[in-house]
C-alpha cells in the first residue's frame, strides 16, 4: 500500500505505508521496547525497595546523616590544625573497658607533666551517630596546655547501638580514670565534664545522675562520680530537651528524626522512656554543678536548649555563666561554632572555657 505525498518542490512521493508498520512491528524494535519497559519496571523496584528501606529502619538515613557530619568534621578539625600549640603530650587509643574495642580514649597533658592536674573529661557530639574522640584534637591541646590534663572519650555510635549504651560506657569510663588516676596524671578529686552537640547532652546526663540520686535510680545507672568530685561542666550548643528538638521541618528535621530514631530505635517518641531521660533540663536539681553555656546565634539550638536550660539552672540557684552573641551578628556563628577558631567569637568562647575552668578547677 502506497500513499502519495508531496515533497517541497510540489513533487509527488509515495510512502509505502505497509513496510514502515512493519518495521515499526518488528521483532527487533519490539524486543527494544520490551527491554526499556524491563529497565523502567526495575528502576521504579529498586526506588521501592530505597524508599521502604529508608521507612523501616533508620541505618539508611543515619548513614546519610553521618556522612554529612564527617564530611564537616574532617574540614573543620584541618581548619584547627594550625592552632595547636604544640608542648603537649598526648597518649591515644587507650582502653577504659575491658573486651569493648569502642571504648576507648586519648589524653593530653603538657610535656613533662609528672603529676596528678585538674582534669577536663571532653565527650565528643556528632547527633549520637557519627562523631570521633580525634574530632577535636588541636582544642584539647589548647586546653592543656593551660596546665590541665584533657581526657577525649569513644563510646559506640548509633544505630550500631541504641540508649543507653553509651551511657554506661561513659559511666564507666569514669569510674576507669578514678580507679587509673595516678599512671594518667589526673587529680581525680578536681574534674570537669565537657561536650559538643551531642555531647553536651551526654555531659549534662552524667551529671544530673551524679547529682540527683531519684534520677540515677530511674535511668538505673551507679554514678562512678560523686558531687565532690565533679567541679564543673561546659555546655557547647548542646541538647537538652528532646521533644522540642523534633519540631523542625524540611531536611533538618528529617536528619533530626533520623539521628534520635537511631539511638533510641524506637519512632514513638512520645512514649519513648529514653527520650524522658535524655531530655536533662528536667532532671537537674540545685545540686547541679556549675556549668558555662555557650551557643552560636545561628544555631537553632540556642534558642530552643541551650537558654532555656541556662534560665532553668539559674531560676534554681546553680551558678551559671553563659556567653550567647547578639541575634543580628554577621556572619552568624552556626552550630558547634567554638571548634572556628579562626573566627574571633570561637577565640573568646575559648577564652570563657579556660577562665571558667581556671574557676572550678583551680
Amino acid at each position: 500500500m502506497r500513499a502519495d505525498t508531496r515533497d517541497a518542490t510540489g513533487a509527488s512521493a509515495g510512502v509505502d505505508i505497509t513496510d514502515a508498520t512493519a518495521r515499526a512491528h518488528s521483532p527487533r524494535r519490539r524486543r527494544r521496547r520490551r527491554a526499556l519497559v524491563i529497565t523502567l519496571i526495575a528502576v521504579v523496584g529498586v526506588i521501592s525497595i530505597i524508599a521502604t528501606a529508608f521507612v523501616v529502619s533508620p541505618w539508611p538515613g543515619a548513614l546519610v546523616v553521618r556522612a554529612l557530619f564527617e564530611r564537616d568534621a574532617a574540614e573543620v578539625l584541618a581548619e584547627m590544625q594550625p592552632y595547636a600549640p604544640g608542648g603537649i603530650t598526648v597518649t591515644s587509643d587507650l582502653s577504659y573497658r575491658a573486651d569493648d574495642p569502642d571504648a576507648v580514649f586519648d589524653v593530653y597533658y603538657p610535656d613533662g607533666t609528672d603529676e596528678p592536674l585538674p582534669t577536663v573529661v571532653w565527650i565528643h557530639g556528632g547527633a549520637w551517630i557519627s562523631g570521633s574522640k580525634n574530632d577535636g584534637g588541636p582544642y584539647f591541646e589548647l586546653l592543656a596546655a593551660e596546665g590541665y590534663t584533657v581526657v577525649s572519650l569513644g563510646y559506640t555510635i548509633a544505630p550500631e547501638a541504641t540508649y543507653p549504651t553509651a551511657l554506661n560506657q561513659l559511666n564507666d569510663a569514669f569510674g576507669y580514670l578514678t580507679d587509673n588516676a595516678d599512671d594518667l596524671n589526673i587529680d581525680p578529686t578536681t574534674i570537669a565534664i565537657a561536650g559538643d552537640s551531642a555531647g553536651s547532652q551526654y555531659t549534662t546526663q552524667l551529671a544530673a545522675l551524679t547529682t540527683n540520686p531519684e534520677y540515677a535510680d530511674l535511668v538505673g545507672v551507679t554514678p562512678s562520680l560523686t558531687p565532690d568530685q565533679l567541679r564543673g561542666v561546659i555546655l557547647n550548643c548542646g541538647i537538652y530537651d528532646i521533644p522540642r528538638m523534633l519540631l523542625g521541618t524540611g531536611l533538618v528535621g528529617w536528619g533530626v528524626d533520623q539521628s534520635i530514631w537511631s539511638y533510641v530505635g524506637t519512632l514513638d517518641y512520645e512514649s519513648s522512656e529514653a527520650v524522658a531521660q535524655m531530655s536533662t533540663i528536667h532532671h537537674v536539681t540545685d545540686a547541679f554543678p556549675p556549668a558555662f553555656i555557650t551557643g552560636g546565634n545561628g544555631d537553632p539550638l540556642t534558642d530552643t536548649q541551650s537558654k532555656p536550660l541556662a534560665e532553668k539552672l539559674d531560676g534554681l540557684g546553680v551558678d551559671v555563666s553563659t556567653l550567647f552573641w547578639p541575634a543580628d551578628l554577621e556572619p552568624s556563628l552556626p552550630h558547634e561554632y567554638q571548634f572556628k577558631l579562626e573566627r574571633p567569637q570561637a577565640q573568646a568562647a575559648l577564652d570563657h572555657t579556660i577562665e571558667f575552668m581556671a574557676t572550678v578547677l583551680d
